[in-house]
């Protein structure tokens, strides 16, 4: 098994380092255990006995019954970006260890083979003067990273929630979790060496996005360089403000827009408006009822506006990506299967100004 116990007197120290860290430096949970060496998972697996409860790691079933804790929020994060929605878990359901949440607020895509340790969190919180309690369900893959969490509002089912717990505690309480080393950056392969002539055509032949990880796997190409690959009248690369700008226009304009979150076990998606666009910092923030985002704009290394052929037109998609060649989010004009584009989406990507050194390049075409 990946998850293992450490030394009880071990974990204790962790767990009292992790709470100094968070009490002392006013540090969120990720900041704190970051800020002693270790990853949020372990962290949290050391606080089991106290401010945690250890889950059985049955997270199919497990999950499934998240529905029952009514309207909720459910956060998922990647280093770069964090999306947050609040809703009700509906309309569940899973092939093997792929899972769908399809309801009408919360949208997910769940990869369960990456999840390794869970765990019911119970903390004390301050706002101002108030001190409450705060229940969450957390979930973490073989990294000790934050898969997903489902955080309780006052409106939640409560009671549904401790049923849960209680139904699913691990009789064994034992603190600690051992945290795989994260793996290295992937290394391209060299763009000698791939058919770029079949990948490009591929491309062109495409008749549903999702046929795109397809073509990524059979030419062995990573999304970057695809995207450095591909056909040029398909991509543009764009100035790395171009977030900011799209979602201050969909704001301004009303316009629908789709706003996809991942990390390795799961992928978090917002459908509809968005609205008060605050700048704060590195961090560029939607803070609209029900949809926040919270994204370091920094980290962002290069921006795409990406055209996939598919059997209702083209579908045009603004992808983030940071310094390594890690998906931070995309981004997608609201459309249902069977739909066309949204005009006024695809008119708004494509008005965005070209990376830089390209205007830069174009002017001295």
């Amino acid at each position: 098994m990946l998850t293992t116990r450490n030394p009880q007197q071990h974990q204790q120290k962790l767990r009292e380092e992790f709470l100094n860290a968070k009490r002392e430096k006013k540090l969120r949970n990720r900041d704190a255990a970051a800020a002693i060496g270790i990853s949020e998972g372990e962290a949290m697996a050391a606080c089991v006995g106290f401010e945690a409860i250890r889950l059985l790691p049955r997270f199919v079933e497990l999950f499934e019954e998240v529905p029952l804790l009514g309207a909720v929020m459910a956060l998922t994060r990647n280093d770069s970006v964090v999306h947050e929605k609040d809703g009700a878990y509906q309309k569940m359901s899973h092939n093997g260890e792929v899972g769908l949440a399809l309801g009408e607020v919360i949208d997910l895509r769940i990869f369960y083979k990456q999840w390794r340790f869970a765990c019911a969190v119970i903390e004390e919180i301050t706002r101002g003067p108030e001190t409450s309690l705060q229940k969450s369900l957390q979930f973490y893959d073989l990294h000790g990273e934050a898969v997903h969490k489902v955080f309780l509002r006052e409106h939640s089912d409560h009671a549904a929630f401790d049923a849960l717990v209680a139904r699913w505690r691990d009789p064994e309480q034992l603190p600690g979790m051992t945290a795989e080393p994260l793996p290295p950056a992937t290394i391209d392969t060299a763009d000698a060496e791939i058919d770029v002539e079949g990948f490009r055509s591929a491309w062109q032949s495409m008749t549903d996005t999702h046929q795109f990880f397809g073509l990524l796997r059979d030419f062995g190409v990573s999304r970057p360089q695809a995207l450095r690959l591909a056909p040029p009248q398909f991509v543009r690369q764009v100035d790395n403000s171009a977030t900011r700008k799209i979602l201050e226009q969909a704001a301004a304009s009303a316009l629908p827009i789709m706003v996809f979150v991942g990390n390795r076990g799961m992928i978090q998606i917002h459908s509809g408006a968005v609205s008060n666009v605050k700048i704060m910092g590195p961090w560029l923030n939607v803070l609209a009822p029900g949809f926040n985002l919270h994204l370091r704009e920094d980290m962002i290394a290069s921006s795409w506006v990406v055209s996939k052929p598919t059997s209702d037109g083209e579908v045009t998609s603004l992808e983030l990506f940071d310094h390594d060649g890690n998906t931070i989010a995309m981004l997608f004009g609201v459309r249902k299967p069977g739909q066309p584009e949204l005009p006024a989406w695809r008119a708004a990507v494509m008005s965005l100004p070209l990376k830089s050194n390209e205007i830069s390049e174009e002017a001295q075409a």
